[in-house]
């Protein structure tokens, strides 16, 4: 057997796969976001081993985890995780949402080498910014940093005791060499850091470490279980849903959104605020548009409304043309294309009629509408995007996907039932480690019906998207 561990921002979910990849068991344990400040996202690490502790218990209960070979991991990227020499936490970990950061993004991003080393924007949500932040406003604290990792690196540290990172999560650093696939030695520097503040890298689907004795004999796993490099949590995504060559896309309706394309080859182009960073197997890369709100923005509504999301879905029916209501889904700032970490979310046009039914319409829409601006983003880069497949909890809204299918004219194929995201990923990564299985173990999943657009109403959402671009220029302005 194999064990995926997936941190998740909202909980930690632990899956078992066995050698046919059959999932035989799961388990999840939830975590939360501490808030302090406006535009601040925290997480403390220790809840984050609580959370995986949970976990392996719930398995090692029902399951002889005896026969677990390799273990691999994912996790939500960029977060910020600073530990002492002694290893010990320095503060909470600055998660990928938080902006604090913006001035400081700003500042690096103005500065070429950053977008020649990296081939991204220095976002505001990315590691070494909020470092930069740190080392600004805490800085006793940040004198005492000698090890950044990343939050399943964390994770990974206290499965093995081993400092190491991975290609596709280092790559949403700010620091990583992303065409080389090797820390750069200047970037860091900009940053008052070494080489020895920074985890050794590996490859996704190769050895980190060995499983820790304690950790084995404490769930009565074996001796030399490996743990697999893994991969941020999109790599690991698309390693779980097969997206591993080029062209091969995924659409992740999650708290964020993702619209995401395997490559073979390095095709950076930082103006377009797409990211490119390196895949979680050896010599490949891939492409992202990324929203920061998706099915957050339901969730949202769902709080004014007093329904559940998928209340709020199911009494929508047959898929109509976009009106007049507008909703722009930038209730945290955006990445791509607009990398506007101030920008603020808004309903436009409103009027008499807007009720419950047209609010949910127009919130999808605007959702569908900021993917149809990553869609075209990447478009720019050369990417195009054929048919993708849908993954995420938003889509179990037929309404949706029919929706984005027609917004961005691309057929969305929806897998059989099954879980094909990243904690599945990360279970196959660790198949890799184990058995030195390569590309050939992620395989795309069947098929269960394909959405296709409607093109009666191509024209309609062509000039919704329009007005929705218009209204984004109206808005930065406010």
């Amino acid at each position: 057997m194999y064990l995926g561990l997936d941190l998740g921002t909202s909980g930690l979910k632990g899956l078992l796969i066995d050698d046919d990849q059959s999932i035989v068991g799961e388990a999840s344990a939830p975590l939360t976001v501490s808030r302090p400040h406006g535009g601040w996202s925290e997480q403390t690490p220790a809840d984050w081993i609580g959370a995986a502790e949970a976990v392996m218990d719930a398995l090692a209960a029902k399951h002889d985890l005896s026969a677990v070979r390799g273990i691999g991991l994912s996790g939500h990227m960029h977060g910020a995780t600073l530990l002492d020499a002694a290893d010990d936490v320095l503060r909470p970990c600055i998660l990928w949402n938080d902006t604090r950061s913006h001035a400081e993004a700003a500042e690096m991003d103005a500065d070429p080498q950053w977008r020649e080393i990296t081939g991204n924007i220095v976002f505001p949500g990315f590691t070494a910014p909020k470092v930069e932040w740190v080392r600004r406003n805490e800085p006793k604290l940040y004198d005492k940093i000698a090890k950044v990792l990343l939050p399943k690196d964390y994770l990974r540290l206290w499965l093995t005791g081993e400092h190491v990172a991975e290609m596709s999560d280092a790559a949403g650093t700010s620091w990583l060499d992303t065409g080389k696939r090797d820390w750069s030695d200047a970037l860091l520097k900009a940053s008052g850091l070494t080489r020895d503040n920074m985890p050794r890298l590996v490859e996704g689907s190769e050895v980190s470490g060995i499983l820790r004795g304690e950790l084995a004999r404490r769930w009565r796993l074996s001796d030399g279980v490996v743990v697999a490099g893994g991969g941020g949590d999109n790599a690991a995504s698309a390693i779980g849903a097969g997206a591993v060559h080029d062209g091969q896309a995924f659409l992740s309706l999650g708290t964020s959104g993702v619209l995401f394309a395997a490559n073979d080859g390095y095709r950076p182009d930082p103006a377009t605020a797409v990211h490119t960073f390196c895949h979680a197997l050896p010599g490949t890369w891939h492409q992202m548009g990324v929203i920061l709100a998706a099915t957050d923005t339901l969730n949202w509504l769902g709080r004014f409304t007093g329904q559940q999301p998928a209340e709020l879905t199911n009494a929508l029916g047959k898929l109509q043309a976009p009106r007049r209501t507008l909703f722009l889904p930038y209730l945290g700032g955006e990445r791509t294309p607009h990398n506007d970490a101030s920008v603020r979310g808004a309903f436009v046009a409103l009027d008499h009629s807007t009720d419950t039914e047209a609010g949910t319409r127009a919130v999808l829409e605007g959702v569908a509408f900021a993917f149809r601006d990553c869609r075209d983003a990447l478009a720019a880069t050369g990417t195009k995007i054929d048919r993708a497949l849908a993954l995420g909890g938003g889509s179990r809204s037929d309404y949706w996907l029919a929706c984005l299918a027609t917004a961005l004219d691309t057929p969305l194929d929806v897998p059989a039932a099954g879980d094909f995201g990243a904690a599945f990923g990360a279970a196959r990564l660790g198949l890799m480690a184990a058995t030195g299985a390569g590309a050939e173990a992620a395989t795309q999943p069947p098929v269960a019906r394909t959405i296709e657009p409607d093109t009666s109403l191509t024209a309609a959402f062509d000039e919704g998207h329009a007005r929705y671009r218009a209204a984004y220029q109206a808005l930065k302005e406010f």
